[in-house]
């Protein structure tokens, strides 16, 4: 019987769950969600609304094992800023959250920003590699030319405020900043404000790419898959309030 947090599991050794510990595997909350601008996704302070607030019946876009009540507690798992908008991960999932954002992580995220600003292959270039924030080198990115003004983002860290400091270092300023991706998990047609459940084979890629391939326990299917995003498209954990 383990009873003590954090036990870790060596080779050779067999997990056995409870009826219990099953159950609650099996109704942990992870949301998809498409935040709108004017949501935090981490702490609120002052009159800052929660993006969490966001998860409830009505807003559910699909079908879920398993509705946000007054004690659910969601984090998120990658903040995404208030004036930011598209892709937020809310979840229970402990390790979820852990394979990525931690600090081995190789889950990629994918955005689609529009600037002002002249851009140059120079500088897409110095966004791509040799930019530094905080005295620290950033991690290679790639960066391309959407159409027009608008850059295509993958990066595999997130910074405080990243992409807006690091288009500031060149000369460009963002005036949109929209996540469609993080890992396999893409926000497709999903419509503004709205949320739908993980699904089992989502939460298994994202655990795959963020822990080099070791295996967790699974959960039960929670929504639809969609089709591939479209072109056009552009932590602290808190309560949810009881819909």
């Amino acid at each position: 019987m383990v009873t003590e947090a954090g036990r870790k599991i060596i080779t050779g050794e067999t997990l056995t769950l409870a009826g219990a510990a099953t159950n609650k595997l099996d109704t942990q909350i992870t949301a998809v969600l498409n935040k709108p601008v004017g949501y935090v996704s981490a702490q609120p302070e002052h009159d800052q609304i929660p993006a969490a607030r966001l998860v409830n019946k009505p807003n559910l876009f699909g079908q879920s094992p398993a509705i946000p009540t007054r004690d659910t507690r969601l984090a998120p798992a990658g903040r995404l800023d208030q004036d930011s908008r598209g892709l937020l991960l809310l979840t229970e999932d402990g390790v979820l959250t852990k394979a990525i954002i931690g600090p081995t992580s190789n889950v990629d995220k994918e955005y689609l920003v529009t600037v002002t600003g002249k851009i140059s292959p120079d500088k897409i270039a110095k966004l791509c590699h040799g930019l530094s924030l905080d005295g620290r080198q950033l991690r290679p990115a790639k960066v391309t030319r959407d159409n027009g003004q608008v850059l295509r983002f993958i990066l595999k860290e997130g910074r405080k405020r990243q992409i807006r400091r690091m288009c500031e270092q060149v000369g460009l300023h963002v005036t949109d900043l929209f996540r469609i991706r993080i890992g396999g998990v893409s926000i497709n047609d999903l419509p503004e404000g709205k949320w739908r459940a993980l699904t089992t084979k989502e939460r298994d890629g994202l655990i795959k790419l963020g822990t080099g391939g070791n295996k967790t326990p699974a959960r039960k299917p929670g929504g639809p898959p969609h089709s591939k995003v479209k072109k056009s498209m552009r932590h602290q954990p808190f309560k949810t309030r009881k819909s």
